[in-house]
């Protein structure tokens, strides 16, 4: 029974609290989007590489970084991350063209 407890979420009291919780569900909501995003547009550069496509893979990852830049100056991935992603993608890039 204790787990049970546990899933069941508490109603906050207080009315910021309330506010919170209601401004939360909208941030979480649009966080994930966003982190979804990255991930697919690092998915398809890394595809586009794989299938050995370079002219679409290079146009790719221009607007990848871009999308990789913005989900990092929102905080939502550290900068270090982002310039991680960035850097392997870029390294990938290259060793094709190789």
């Amino acid at each position: 029974m204790a787990t049970a407890s546990k899933a069941k979420k508490k109603t906050v009291r207080l009315a910021s609290g309330r506010k919170r919780a209601r401004q939360d569900v909208t941030l979480n909501a649009h966080n994930t989007s966003l982190r979804s995003k990255f991930r697919s547009v690092i998915k398809n550069v890394q595809k586009a590489a794989a299938g050995g496509d370079k002219a679409k893979a290079t146009e790719l990852f221009k607007s990848a970084q871009s999308v990789i830049d913005s989900v990092a100056d929102k905080g939502i991935f550290h900068k270090n991350k982002a310039a991680r992603h960035k850097s392997r993608l870029a390294a990938r890039l290259k060793a094709m063209s190789a």
